[in-house]
């Protein structure tokens, strides 16, 4: 029987040591996996910050583009602003600078006025300077409305006054131009005041 119990105990203790054995063995495996994830874990914190890093020095590059866009913008639409004032202001320049010439024959015009009395000779400076007045403004697309013997439109004339038609085919046509109308580029800058035949 003591036999027997010794042979249980070296049983036991064999089981224990094996049991131990495994325990240790467990142990050192959960050291080792404690020690990977640790690890894992140390890579995945260094990886994250490098990455946050990264993204705030791009979102500062961003940041600084779109702030060197906005002030380049800004100078953009101040200096089209500055033009456009220009433009505007000067924009009768070129128009004045045409017109002195008209003005030079007036006054040459004026002195020979003063100086003879030769009608012939005035008459024909006057139509002179008419001429190129109107070759000035035919130049600057401004057109006369041919009004006369026309029918009445709305677009293009002023009715003054009816005057009852003579010819049945004058009934809804301008009879006379009392002051001519013009346009600029084919918009009407002034309408014709006409009579319309009734």
């Amino acid at each position: 029987m003591e036999n027997t119990d010794n042979k249980t105990k070296e049983k036991q203790a064999n089981v224990t040591a094996e049991e131990q054995e495994e325990a240790k063995v467990d142990e050192t495996a959960a050291n080792n996996n404690e020690n990977n994830s640790e690890t894992n874990s140390e890579d995945e914190t260094a990886a994250l910050n490098k990455k946050i890093e990264s993204l705030e020095k791009e979102l500062e590059n961003s940041k600084k583009e779109y702030l060197f866009l906005m002030a380049e913008f800004d100078n953009f639409r101040k200096r089209t602003l500055k033009e456009k004032s220009e433009i505007i202001k000067n924009g009768a320049e070129n128009a004045m600078r045409d017109l002195l010439p008209v003005i030079d024959d007036f006054e040459r015009a004026i002195k020979a006025i003063n100086e003879n009395n030769e009608l012939d000779s005035l008459k024909q400076g006057v139509d002179l300077i008419y001429n190129k007045f109107m070759k000035y403004l035919e130049k600057n697309g401004v057109k006369p409305i041919d009004s006369n013997d026309k029918e009445f439109n709305t677009e293009l004339h002023e009715a003054v006054t009816t005057f009852p038609a003579t010819d049945e085919s004058q009934k809804g046509k301008v009879m006379d131009t009392v002051q001519k109308g013009y346009t600029l580029n084919d918009k009407v800058l002034r309408h014709a005041k006409v009579v319309v035949g009734q």
